[in-house]
Order: structure tokens, then sequence, then C-alpha cells
């Protein structure tokens, strides 16, 4: 009894003593507000003429295009720039502390541009709140990008640009309006086409740039043909012309790139957090023209991928919910619905992407390029990391290095991730080292960007890729000693429209190192004299 009256006046005393010090300094309990983000929503139609869209955070290509596109549909728009190490310096001056690499470079780069707006144009801070916002994504999962939206408003509030819209596009409800007057944003059936359009012909111009470029005969010809190309698609976009007619153009410009490939180089994939492997500035240390500066062929991950991703996710969890014992009431639940009709609408929406996809490549000249079967990553990789799990890629990363390695698609693997990413340091440290052990012969680096660290992931990269220049000119020589020939012959064999300098023409598949494909593809000249082939046997290399 002693002892419970002993304790009840410890409590009595330490509240009082709380008490005390919360109202010396102004910490009372009563006058405590919960926060509460009020998530500004405003574009009405009325503003539509006098406000710019900013936006950004896909690949150049990508931004540049989908301006054009939206500008066609009768929108001021503006993408932003590649986030550099400005951005990052904004994005930590103003940011949150251990928020993750994409952040800072992204919210910073919003930063840093209204910040341009307002001391170099001399736009007021109420013209540039109220003629200018920013869409960005939303998500969820085990993931900050599902704060992003408040990490923007926090930085914008703390950089002197309270008030300032940042409208949140989310990947599965879309945009909606938070009142009834009408929006100028009009997300209809020819919003999202278009905006699809843009993304795959930006898919497109990527996949061939990294195809031709590292083949080049005069450096810089195919960044200049590719340049040419986006202004002539930008132009076909924004004026609502025909696409195939500008993409056919495109092919002529890029057909006049002369290349040489015969050139042994090591094939590279690049995959991880999507941010990080997608981004082509100083958030993941231009890795992609740092790996080509090295002698080495990128192979990038499509932003189409990403969205056929999004579908198979939406037939994997309706084909889940359908063997529950009842319809479930969720959000994305199956109550009331008809869950065949769901599958049938995510299968068309996977043809559609699909067929437009190819369309537009075989327009362009983008022979031999196949999109991931979904199917097929998510079998290979559940036995190492369940289908269920989601945040970040998912059991993509997983299947994609199985894949490379089982399918000699590439001659050596990066993930590339920010530092302190839970996702995909959880598969990249974790769950990866279990497959290199099962596939000793993978040559797999993991690497992690925090914007300051460009000299230690520069030497990794450049031990691992000594690794790979073997293993690509391994192939190269097998490819050779099986059709018997010298490196003098094959660049005696060079034609005007042969697979070795048609930039748009290339091998069908059976190693990784493009070289060895041209060799392994000769047709009718393994025991020939050089100098006495006929020109039907010159024509087949």
């Amino acid at each position: 009894m002693a002892k419970e009256v002993r304790d009840e006046s410890i409590e009595q005393e330490l509240k009082r003593y709380q008490a005390e010090w919360e109202a010396r300094l102004g910490m009372e309990q009563a006058s405590r507000e919960q926060w509460f983000d009020p998530v500004p929503r405003q574009f009405f139609a009325k503003d539509k003429e006098s406000t710019t869209i900013l936006f950004g955070g896909l690949t150049m290509a990508h931004d540049y295009l989908v301006e054009g596109a939206l500008s066609g549909l009768g929108y001021r728009v503006k993408h932003l720039e590649c986030p550099d190490t400005d951005s990052l310096r904004y994005g930590k001056e103003f940011g949150n502390r251990g928020q993750c690499n994409p952040t800072y470079f992204t919210v910073g780069n919003l930063i840093k541009h209204l910040t341009y707006l307002r001391d170099v144009e001399g736009k007021s801070k109420e013209e540039i709140v109220r003629n200018y916002l920013f869409i960005t994504s939303g998500s969820c999962g085990p993931c900050r990008f599902g704060t992003y939206v408040t990490e923007y408003r926090k930085a914008l509030r703390d950089a002197d640009f309270d008030g300032f819209r940042v409208l949140l596009f989310q990947q599965q409800s879309g945009l909606k309006q938070a009142t009834g007057e009408e929006s100028a944003l009009k997300l209809d059936s020819s919003f999202f086409i278009t905006f699809l359009k843009a993304v795959l012909i930006g898919d497109i111009l990527n996949a061939l740039g990294y195809r031709i470029r590292p083949y080049e005969v005069k450096p810089g010809s195919t960044d200049a043909a590719l340049e040419r190309c986006k202004r002539i698609l930008y132009e076909a976009f924004s004026r609502r012309q025909s696409l195939m007619t500008a993409l056919y153009r495109c092919r002529k410009e890029l057909q006049s790139v002369k290349v040489d490939r015969t050139q042994v180089k090591p094939k590279v994939s690049i995959i991880g957090e999507f941010w990080a492997m997608t981004t082509e500035g100083e958030g993941n240390y231009q890795l992609q023209r740092f790996l080509e500066s090295e002698g080495a062929e990128v192979e990038v991950q499509s932003v189409t991928a990403w969205a056929l991703f999004l579908i198979w996710e939406g037939r994997y969890d309706t084909m889940k919910r359908m063997r529950l014992r009842e319809a479930d009431g969720g959000r994305h639940g199956l109550e009331g619905k008809n869950p065949y009709k769901k599958l049938f609408m995510l299968h068309a929406a996977d043809r559609i992407v699909r067929i437009l996809f190819q369309t537009y490549a075989r327009m362009i000249g983008l022979r031999g390029y196949h999109l991931p079967d979904m199917d097929e990553i998510a079998k290979t990789a559940h036995e190492h990391y369940d289908n269920q799990l989601r945040g970040g890629e998912g059991h993509m990363e997983v299947g994609k290095l199985i894949l490379n390695v089982v399918k000699h698609k590439v001659n050596m693997t990066v993930s590339v991730k920010p530092f302190g990413c839970m996702p995909s340091s959880g598969v990249s440290d974790g769950v990866q080292s279990l497959i290199t052990e099962r596939y000793p012969e993978a040559i797999f680096l993991p690497i992690e960007t925090t914007g300051d660290g460009a000299v230690n992931v520069y030497s990794r990269i450049q031990m691992m890729l000594f690794k790979a220049k073997q293993a690509a000119q391994k192939e190269f020589d097998e490819a050779m000693r099986v059709k018997g020939l010298t490196f003098e012959q094959l660049q005696e064999g060079k034609t005007g429209r042969s697979t070795i300098t048609n930039p748009l023409k290339i091998s069908g598949h059976q190693v990784a190192c493009t070289a060895a494909n041209v060799v392994h593809h000769l047709h009718g000249i393994s025991k020939l004299n050089p100098f006495k082939r006929t020109k039907r046997e010159w024509k087949g290399i």
C-alpha cells in the first residue's frame, strides 16, 4: 500500500514538472494543433491561359516530347532541366534531413527553377505563385516517394514560395479536384493517349541512341541526329500533325549516322530504383555517359516497361482476389465488379501499349527490340523474391538479373539505387547476393548514389567493367573462330548496307556482345577468300 502511494506521488510530481516546463516553453497541451497538409489542387479552367505547368523527372527526351504533347492539347507547359549538383544543394538546404537522393534532386530542381524566375527573370513571388504550378507523381509503399508532395511543399515554404501549387498525380487514382469548380486538366482518353505516345516515342529514341552511339564513326553524330529527331517530333506533337510522317523523317536522319560494329564493346544493363536508373544527370553521376566513355554499350530500362509492370500488378492482384471466399470491399476490391471484365481491360491495355510501341519502333527503324515479358520476369524471380512483395521495382530487379545471365543478354549488370533506399537496398544488397552465388558467371555491381560519391562509384565500375570487357572479347574471339575469319577479313567485308555499317540494321541475338553477334550472323563467307567473294556472299554481311 505504501509503495502504491509513493508511486502515485512520483507520477503526480512528474506531471506537475512536465506542465511547468511546457508552460515556460509555450508548449501547453491545450494550445497544440495537429499539423494538416491542405493539399492545394486548385487549377481551374478560367486559369488555363495564364498558368504554366512545370514538370520533370523522366529522361530529357521524355520530358521534351511530353512538353510538346501537352502543348498540342492547349496547355502552357515547361519541362525542367535535368537535375544537377545545384539542384542537390537547393534540396539539402530547404529539405528535411534524412531524405533519399531523388528527393533532394527533384525537390531542389524545382526550387532552383523558381529561384531563377525570381532572381534572374525578375518575376515577383506573387506572380510565380499565381501563374505557375508543378505536377508530380505520387505512390505508396515502403518508400519516401509517398511523401514527396509534402516534401515539396515544406521546401517551397522555407524557400519563400509558400502557396505555390504542387498537384499530385496518383498512379492509380489520377488527379482530382478538391472542389466542384471545373478543372483545367481534362484527364480524358485524349490526354492519356497523347501522353502515352510521347512516353513510347521517348523510349524508342533513347533505345536507338544507346544502340547507335557506341559504334558511331564520327563522335557526336548520333546526338546531333537525335536532336534533329526530337525537334521534328516536338513539332508534330505540338501542332498535332502525323506522328508516322515525323517518325519516317527521323528514320532518314538516323540513317545518315555512320557506324562500325566491329568494335568490341561489352553490353551493360542498368537496372535498379526507377529514378536513379532513369535520370541522365548528376543524380546517378551521369552513369550512362560514363559507361559509354569507358567503352561500353549501355542497355537502359524503358519507362514503357514500368507501365507494363503496373498493368501486370493489376492482373496479378485481380486474379488473387478472385480466389477469395468473398469479394473484398476495399478500394481495389472486386465487390460489385465483374473481375473478368477488369482482366480483359488490363489485357487489352497491355496489348495496346505493345502494339503502339512496335508500330512506332518499326516506322523509325528500331529493329529487334523486345519489350519485357512481365509474366516471365515474375515467374523467374518468384523463387527468390515473392511476387506479392511491393516497393521499388518489386521482383523485377531479381528477374532481370537472372534473365540477363541465363539468356546472355548483357555482359554486365549494374543496379543503381539511392543511398538508404529501403526497397532497392534490400534487393540489391540482400537477395542479389544469393543470385550471384547461384549464377557465378554473372558480373553484377550494386552501387548507391548520394550526389557526392562519383569518384568511388567510377572506380568500382571501372574494376568490374574490366571483367565485362574480357567476357565480350571472349565472345567475339569465339565467333571469329567459328566463322574462320580474321579481323582483317572482317574489316574488308564492310559494305554500305551491312549490319556492320548500317545504324538501323542489327544482327539477331546469340550472345551479349554486339560485335560477336554481327560475326555469328555472317552468311557464306567462313572459308572463302575475301577477295573472291561474290556480290551475293558479301550481301549477307
